[in-house]
């Protein structure tokens, strides 16, 4: 692995700086997304006349939860092990080949659009299969509302970004960030506004947000990401909780990119890197607290609803995919 990494730095003078700002992509996003949890907390909280926990309550928590002896249950097998580092891992992968701060990410020629929804459908397929080992009610109740929602979102997101792609002749991603960046009319373009809403539709159903569901309730006959985590604690929950964390700031920012993408860095200085940090920083603290300030104002859809709302996002990322087409 040494004499290939090594091999492509001298073959590519400027591997070692894409691979420091892909790093440097993982740790921002590592630390955004609880953080992201918090700000989401508070913005709910102040909204509901209450003074809520503080914004890095959720950091304070995952550093209590590591500190914790790792405990699973008995009879599960080695899937309770790993479906935590497998959900990790494949957001940090993500997060390296997504452009959140940069366009000229590690692999950028391999960051596309397909690479990167199936790395996020590896991680919730390990989350449902966690769910099903311990072999108790709950966690399969969980892992099936689960993959009935992922069998109808994960396609919509597919689709959702495969307009901008139709748009942009690539489906590679910091290709269409940058050709977001020349052409700045496509903004509002009718294919764009209508992938916009499909693609907002499916990060609050893979983020587990309202009215898909319910994040901070605990009710049998309601919860769906939280039924699968109940036999978890310590480390074990810690590296879930950290890995939809990651997952909720990588969509955010998906969608704050590929729509709005100014800020981003696109020549690969020093100067403009940490403006697109900065950037980035401000456009998913605004998401989270819109994010926060729709499940205020909405109630938790019945379960046997969601699908409708799904495909509804499903057709509208269609619509838009078939405008675009049209009109290019």
């Amino acid at each position: 692995m040494t004499l290939v990494l090594t091999s492509l730095a001298a073959a590519s003078p400027g591997f070692a700086v894409r691979v420091g700002t892909s790093v440097l992509q993982v740790a921002v996003v590592a630390v955004a997304g609880p953080l992201l949890l918090g700000l989401m907390a508070k913005v709910r909280a102040r909204a509901e006349g209450r003074v809520g926990p503080p914004v890095g309550q959720v950091l304070a928590d995952l550093r209590k939860l590591v500190r914790k002896e790792a405990v699973r249950a008995e009879h599960t097998s080695v899937v309770a092990s790993l479906a935590p580092l497998v959900l990790v891992a494949s957001a940090m992968v993500a997060t390296a080949l997504t452009p959140l701060v940069t366009t000229h990410p590690v692999l950028a020629g391999g960051a596309d659009v397909f690479v990167v929804v199936y790395l996020l459908l590896m991680g919730s397929v390990a989350l449902a299969l966690d769910g099903l080992d311990a072999g108790t009610a709950f966690g399969g109740m969980g892992s099936s509302r689960a993959m009935t929602i992922g069998a109808i979102s994960e396609p919509a997101l597919l689709v959702a970004i495969l307009a901008l792609a139709v748009q942009a002749r690539t489906s590679n991603l910091p290709a269409i960030v940058t050709a977001t960046l020349a052409h700045p009319g496509w903004v509002a373009s009718p294919q764009r506004l209508l992938a916009l809403v499909a693609l907002v539709v499916v990060v609050i159903a893979e983020t587990g947000r309202i009215p898909v569901d319910n994040p901070s309730t605990h009710l049998e006959l309601t919860m769906v990401h939280e039924a699968m985590v109940l036999e978890h604690g310590g480390p074990d929950l810690a590296l879930v909780t950290a890995g939809e964390a990651m997952r909720l700031a990588l969509l955010l920012g998906l969608v704050a990119n590929l729509f709005l993408p100014w800020g981003i860095d696109s020549s690969g200085s020093g100067g403009a890197l940490l403006v697109g940090l900065v950037v980035l920083g401000a456009k998913l603290a605004v998401l989270a607290g819109l994010v926060a300030l729709v499940e205020v104002s909405t109630a938790k859809l019945r379960l046997f609803r969601v699908p409708e709302l799904l495909a509804g996002g499903f057709v509208l990322a269609v619509v838009a995919v078939t405008t675009g087409l049209v009109t290019r």
